[in-house]
């Protein structure tokens, strides 16, 4: 269905208009308050689970972590049903240490969709039981979408719900080789959404896939779904708005940013990642560790004696806006970010700018 010319996003039963999802972004950056302001104007609001509770000096024991990373996750969703009636979704990173804790807990909740990235959700569909959350992973190529549709085919007669297919200019860690990154020497998010394409309409009925990573304004949008994807993920462009949870200084960070202030680290985590250049980022590129104790293994993938530096701690600076010992993820596009606005607006500027590309393809089609 189209509404203005501009088609929905169907996952499952869920019709998402403007056919658009909100990116989970971690660490008290995309809370409630966020997800469901982008809900009520019809797209998709995501809470991202990493870190979402005050976790910072823990020093009890690891189950009773569990507990609280629990609690404060199904508090965030039961405050965001109770500022809209619209699409909530969880992101949960597969690499969390309370990876199997998290995806319950959503799931308790009646949540909307879980969003799953930072490695392959290989069994996410054992936790269903029965309920109806859309699964959605994130992937990085059309191997891994292979991988994990045969998996859990011949495991739980279940197929993914949407495909996100995150490229290689989006914000935070990203799933390729450093070298690839750096050099940019990786798949276009373009040719591994044509790819991904291919596999999701070989499944009756197709997969909507979802194009995510360097995404900014509506001609972006348009771009994406003239090729076939059902929709995008954006997460940038909801930093600069009045709603969303994170401190006004990490905000300020985009509106500062210049162009040539996007940069690539090499994160503790074992991944590439795209932030703002300060100077503390500055300092961890020279080669400066950051020592510490850590109370709470959040991540399999860190190793505290090998890590530079706590990456949970220099993102809970970061939502705090202590930016002298942080950074801030951002996509690629950051630096065009020039003011904050209410999430309503911006969405009617994306539905626009969208609905003015469309239009133009139109013409420019009738014209030949």
């Amino acid at each position: 269905m189209k509404i203005n010319g501009i088609p929905e996003l169907n996952i499952g039963n869920l019709k998402i208009w403007p056919p658009i999802i909100q990116g989970g972004m971690g660490i008290r950056v995309s809370g409630a308050n966020l997800a469901a302001a982008v809900a009520n104007t019809g797209c998709a609001g995501v809470i991202a689970s990493t870190g979402i509770g005050m976790f910072e000096g823990w020093t009890g024991t690891k189950l009773n972590l569990l507990k609280f990373n629990g609690e404060s996750l199904k508090n965030e969703i039961r405050k965001a049903r109770s500022l809209t009636k619209g699409i909530i979704g969880v992101n949960i990173l597969v690499a969390l240490m309370d990876y199997d804790n998290l995806v319950r807990t959503s799931i308790a909740e009646n949540i909307d969709m879980i969003i799953c990235g930072a490695g392959l959700p290989l069994d996410l569909p054992r936790f269903l039981k029965g309920k109806d959350v859309k699964l959605v992973p994130i992937v990085s190529s059309s191997r891994a979408f292979q991988i994990l549709c045969r998996r859990w085919q011949s495991h739980y007669n279940k197929l993914p719900d949407a495909v996100i297919v995150e490229g290689v200019k989006a914000g935070g860690h990203l799933g390729y080789h450093y070298e690839d990154v750096v050099n940019n020497t990786a798949q276009t998010v373009e040719q591994i959404v044509e790819d991904t394409i291919i596999v999701a309409k070989s499944f009756e009925p197709a997969i909507p896939v979802i194009a995510a990573g360097g995404i900014f304004d509506g001609a972006d949008i348009a771009k994406f779904l003239k090729m076939g994807a059902s929709g995008v993920q954006m997460a940038t462009r909801f930093v600069c708005t009045d709603e969303c949870d994170v401190h006004p200084n990490f905000k300020q960070a985009f509106l500062d940013a210049k162009e040539g202030d996007i940069t690539i680290i090499k994160s503790p985590v074992g991944l590439p990642g795209r932030v703002i250049n300060n100077s503390f980022v500055e300092r961890i590129k020279q080669g400066q560790t950051i020592p510490f104790n850590c109370t709470y293994k959040c991540l399999r993938t860190c190793d505290p004696e090998k890590a530079p530096y706590c990456i949970a701690k220099v993102l809970s600076n970061a939502s705090k806006g202590i930016m002298d010992e942080a950074f801030a993820f951002a996509g690629s596009n950051a630096s065009k970010c020039n003011e904050i606005v209410p999430v309503k607006t911006l969405v009617d500027t994306l539905i626009e700018e969208l609905s003015q590309a469309l239009a133009a393809d139109k013409q420019n089609v009738g014209a030949r």
